[in-house]
C-alpha cells in the first residue's frame, strides 16, 4: 500500500479485535518506532498485549472496546515537543496503516498512571495511539471547504499545493476541528495552528500529510514573513 493510498484508506477505529500484533508486522513497526526515535530524538514506545490503560471509566467513556495495544508518545519536555509528537506519531500511523493495522489518537481517554509506558525525568507523555485490528475499518470524518483552510498569494494554485492540502483535509485533528491553515507564496508553505486543545499536535499530523501529498522538492516550509 502506497503513502498515498493509507492516507485515503485510514480512519479513527476504537473498537479491536483480539487478533495479536505479531510476527512481521510486529518487526516492521518496531524498525519505524525505532527509526522516528533516532531521527527525532522522541522516546516513543509501543506496548503491546496490554489492556490495563484501556480498562477504566475514561475508555469506557471515549467508546473504546478491547484495547490491548498502544503507543506512547513521549518526549523531553521543550519547545516544539507537540508538534514534533504529532508529526512521528502519523508517520507510525500510516505505517501500521499500510501493515494492515487499524489507529486511534487518544488524547485524555485512557489511564496514564495504568500506561505501560517509561516516562523518564524531564519527559512528557502526549498523547497516545490506539493499535490493533480493528473491529471495522472506521468511517471518514467531514472536512471543512478547501478555500477555509488555506490561503494563496500566488497568480495561481499549482498541483502539488492542490494534493498537498487534499492530504492534510484527510489529516486527524481534535475533535475533528481542523484547526490549521496553510499559506502559500511562490513556493513557501506557512503552515499554522490557529489554537485550540492539542493544536500543536494536530499541526504536526497535518504537516506530515502535507509533504506525503505535495511531494517535499515541489516546496520549502516557510513563515508569515515570507
Amino acid at each position: 500500500m502506497e503513502l498515498i493510498e493509507a492516507i485515503e484508506k485510514r480512519h479513527s477505529v476504537r473498537s479491536y479485535t483480539d487478533k495479536k500484533i505479531e510476527g512481521e508486522v510486529l518487526s516492521e513497526l518496531q524498525a519505524e518506532v525505532a527509526s522516528c526515535n533516532k531521527e527525532s530524538g522522541l522516546h516513543i514506545q509501543l506496548v503491546t498485549d496490554d489492556p490495563e490503560a484501556f480498562s477504566g471509566f475514561k475508555a469506557h467513556y471515549g467508546k473504546f472496546s478491547n484495547v490491548k495495544n498502544y503507543i506512547g508518545l513521549i518526549g523531553k519536555k521543550e519547545e516544539g515537543l507537540d508538534e514534533k509528537i504529532g508529526y512521528y506519531g502519523e508517520r507510525i500511523v500510516l505505517k501500521a496503516q499500510q501493515l494492515g493495522l487499524n489507529t486511534c489518537w487518544v488524547a485524555l481517554t485512557y489511564s496514564k498512571r495504568k500506561s505501560k509506558c517509561v516516562i523518564e525525568k524531564g519527559e512528557k507523555q502526549v498523547c497516545v495511539i490506539a493499535l490493533g485490528y480493528g473491529a471495522t475499518e472506521g468511517v471518514p470524518h467531514k472536512s471543512k471547504p478547501f478555500d477555509s483552510l488555506c490561503k494563496i498569494e500566488n497568480d495561481e494554485t499549482p498541483e502539488w499545493f492542490k494534493n498537498g492540502m487534499n492530504a492534510a483535509m484527510l489529516a486527524p485533528t481534535a475533535i475533528n476541528q481542523q484547526k490549521f491553515r496553510f499559506t502559500l507564496s511562490g513556493n513557501s508553505v506557512n503552515a499554522e495552528s490557529m489554537g485550540g486543545p492539542y493544536s500543536k499536535v494536530d499541526l504536526g499530523i497535518v504537516k506530515y500529510h502535507f509533504e506525503a501529498g505535495a511531494g517535499t522538492d515541489n516546496f520549502k516550509w516557510g513563515s508569515l514573513d515570507i
